[in-house]
């Protein structure tokens, strides 16, 4: 799940949003986020695991639109709520979250 939540706007500042993902997979021993936001290096955002097996993180982003999905002990999943996908290039789907000015 991939929630917006605004942290800082004014005139002369660069906007940016903080946006939640979550993914739950109690049995899970690693989850981590990749994206157009990272370069698809999915390493750089490790998710936290809480006691219920949901796995959370919060990244600040600029306005913009991303495409992302999680890498789940090594292979890949889209989120697991309904979002906008679009193709990639290897034949699956990638989803999307649009942070708005």
């Amino acid at each position: 799940m991939a929630k917006l939540t605004t942290k800082c706007c004014s005139s002369t500042s660069t906007c940016e949003k903080t946006s939640d993902f979550k993914f739950y997979a109690p049995q899970a021993k690693k989850v981590e986020l990749g994206g157009d936001f990272n370069n698809w290096k999915a390493d750089k955002n490790p998710l936290k695991k809480d006691a219920a097996g949901n796995w959370k993180t919060s990244l600040k982003l600029k306005s913009g639109r991303y495409q992302y999905r999680y890498l789940v002990d090594g292979i890949w999943q889209n989120a697991q709520e309904p979002v906008e996908c679009v193709p990639n290039a290897f034949g699956s789907w990638n989803c999307v979250i649009e942070v708005a000015k």
